[in-house]
């Protein structure tokens, strides 16, 4: 049990005993104390399927009540939705009882107004947000999808220069940076003259991709906070499998198929497996999770402290052994940026 209670406890209105139960980890230098599972509110805007508004609303009470205090949403998912329908669950929880992220740059559903990394779009982006999330000011506000800009020129000169106005004028507290690539991290971080405080990437650290290591001692040397989403890879590490429009190459698909078909004949669940492994590493912060669920989220705030049976160990380190570590590469790095851009016509030239 925790020591001692997070800043975000608000006494009468938290569950005590589970906020005790819940870890919580520094995020960076920003003196946040963030629970080691975060909510991801995409599920919220009806992203994956259709969702109950007032479903949706008492999970996020539920969740910020059981100690999670960490939420994460833009205006890109469901095109607004999803912040829409945040806002009203964040009407009934008290301001201080969580952190609470947003993000710029990515808006449309369609590749013609999907992004926009403009100085003046920023600017007004986060009043949008402001409104529909009903609250004055963003914890944290973040540069979504670098990889998309045109070139990193852009996101360094327009997207990262707007946060910092934003924050110059008490719009947002600290300012992250948001995609898939690693590289990308390391090159912003860099070059910019705006401080960076945390970097959110997804699928970067599971039982199938690893590579997020990489980058773990030159993140904590710039006191930078990390945010690791996904940790089932987007439906890779389930038994249903990912969804048709997953990234993904065959070569890993069929690796994920095979390390789930061996955890089923062995009556193991392997999302099980993908969250413990993800949620045990002590340097990466938090783990974002997506649902709009009552039960997942339930499996979810069991799976802050559970420990794994010897064979639930065993079962995961040989699907890490035998189908994972062969894997020629484990991420689909550059895919995704490439059918954007065709798309698109073609990627402008840089002038």
């Amino acid at each position: 049990m925790a020591d001692q209670l997070p800043a975000t406890y608000v006494e009468g209105w938290h569950d005590k005993e589970a906020v005790q139960r819940m870890p919580y980890r520094p995020l960076g230098k920003t003196g946040l104390q963030v629970s080691i599972i975060s909510l991801g509110a995409s599920s919220l805007g009806s992203v994956f399927h259709e969702t109950d508004e007032a479903e949706c609303v008492q999970l996020v009470k539920d969740a910020v009540r059981s100690g999670i205090n960490y939420i994460d949403v833009a205006p890109f998912y469901g095109q607004t939705k999803a912040e829409t329908v945040l806002g009203k669950a964040l009407k009934d929880i008290p301001r201080e009882a969580y952190y609470l992220t947003t993000k710029v740059c990515r808006y449309g559903a369609t590749p013609e107004d999907m992004f926009d990394f403009t100085y003046d779009r920023a600017m007004k982006s986060v009043d949008e947000s402001l409104e529909r999330l009903n609250v004055s000011c963003i914890d944290i506000l973040q540069v979504h999808d670098m990889e998309f800009a045109p070139n990193l020129d852009i996101v360094l000169n327009e997207s990262l220069r707007a946060v910092a106005d934003i924050k110059k004028a008490g719009k947002c507290k600290f300012i992250g940076i948001t995609g898939y690539p690693l590289d990308n991290f390391k090159t912003v971080i860099e070059k910019s003259m705006v401080p960076i405080d945390s970097i959110l990437t997804y699928c970067r650290y599971s039982l199938n991709d690893t590579s997020l290591l990489s980058l773990l001692d030159f993140l904590v040397e710039k006191g930078i906070g990390i945010v690791n989403a996904s940790p089932i890879s987007m439906g890779l590490l389930s038994h249903r499998g990912p969804p048709e429009w997953h990234p993904a190459t065959e070569e890993i698909r069929v690796a994920c198929k095979k390390a789930a078909d061996y955890c089923a004949g062995r009556d193991i669940n392997i999302s099980k497996l993908a969250m413990a492994f993800s949620l045990a590493h002590p340097t990466i912060t938090t783990t974002l999770v997506s649902t709009s669920s009552q039960a997942n989220l339930r499996r979810n705030l069991a799976a802050a402290t559970a420990v794994l049976t010897d064979d639930e160990k065993a079962a995961s380190e040989y699907i890490q052994r035998e189908f994972f570590q062969t894997l020629s590469s484990p991420h689909w790095e550059q895919l995704e940026v490439d059918k954007y851009w065709i798309a698109r016509g073609g990627k402008p030239q840089s002038t």
